[in-house]
């Protein structure tokens, strides 16, 4: 089962009050229905592919208002040939899209009413009801973090943002294959935004990975680094190194200053050794502290006389 489905069927399972249940069957309505017409007259076609939602709506729907609603399954044609559950509920079809805010004198309406999340804990309903409708969620095992919710058009979609901006989950909207996605991409958000929809186990399942996975990735970028550092050391000791040999080779150690040869023997008795390192063998060595700018202000200077060696 993928994160998504498992989200869909937490949230599903979540008992409702009263007003909560209109708030969250009006998204689900209005997000997974047209209207029919025939011989009996106007009803509500539902359609999805998720078992899960298509049980929560049949079950709010009989709940609320005791309709007869015929079910059935059809196969897509496609390649991954998912089943689609229908559901038709045949009578008091304008009574249920009224009650749910979405139908009024002019037709059926592009948001709902306002009364329908006016409370807080209805506009929590209401956005799980449209994750549930038209969400989706990457696993936390991915490395990109993405929550979108398929919007039914330009004014729904700015709607599921003001309702997400009350939670502050800060959300934007793209158009794509000519429908409207709400999103959001920041991991903190994903997860306010599962807590608001009351997801709270797939809220602790996806904060242990997302943690486990960032905290292993910051242990690899140490790692990477410590092995730049000392990949970084080495080279520079080995120049050291060069430079030394270059001034042995043209007779020229016997004109270094004390401070030059102390520096030259130390690096020769320690040719792994990192500046740091090469300052606190100095320090026991001696019993005077060397900073690690010191030690490269002599090193500098090896290297100016080497090069002076190699231009001859």
């Amino acid at each position: 089962m993928s994160f998504t489905a498992e989200v869909k069927q937490e949230v599903a399972q979540k008992e409702l009050r009263e007003c909560d249940a209109r708030a969250q069957l009006s998204a689900l309505i209005q997000m997974t229905s047209s209207l029919a017409l025939s011989s009996q007259g106007m009803s509500i076609l539902v359609r999805v592919e998720n078992p899960t939602v298509a049980k929560k709506i049949y079950s709010l729907t009989k709940s609320r208002y005791s309709v007869d609603i015929d079910l059935s399954v059809q196969r897509k044609m496609n390649l991954r040939k998912n089943n689609i559950y229908c559901l038709r509920i045949l009578s008091r079809t304008t009574e249920i899209l009224k009650d749910l805010g979405i139908y009024s004198a002019r037709g059926l309406l592009e948001k709902p009413l306002a009364k329908i999340t006016q409370k807080d804990c209805c506009a929590r309903a209401y956005l799980a009801g449209a994750f549930m409708a038209g969400g989706s969620v990457n696993s936390p095992q991915k490395t990109s973090y993405h929550l979108e919710i398929k919007a039914n058009s330009l004014a729904h979609a700015e709607f599921l943002i003001r309702l997400m901006e009350r939670f502050d989950i800060p959300a934007r909207h793209i158009e794509r294959r000519s429908r409207q996605i709400v999103y959001v991409k920041s991991a903190e958000k994903i997860g306010d935004f599962l807590k608001c929809i009351d997801a709270s186990d797939s809220l602790l399942k996806f904060e242990d990975i997302r943690i486990s996975r960032d905290f292993m990735n910051s242990l690899t970028r140490t790692a990477n680094m410590d092995i730049a550092n000392e990949v970084k050391s080495q080279t520079a000791a080995k120049a050291q190194l060069d430079d030394i040999e270059v001034l042995e080779q043209n007779g020229r150690m016997r004109y270094l200053d004390e401070k030059l040869m102390e520096i030259v023997l130390l690096r020769r008795e320690n040719p792994e050794a990192s500046l740091k390192e090469l300052g606190e063998i100095y320090e026991r060595q001696t019993g005077t502290k060397v900073s690690k700018s010191g030690l490269k202000h002599r090193f500098i200077r090896i290297h100016d006389l080497a090069e002076k060696e190699r231009s001859r």
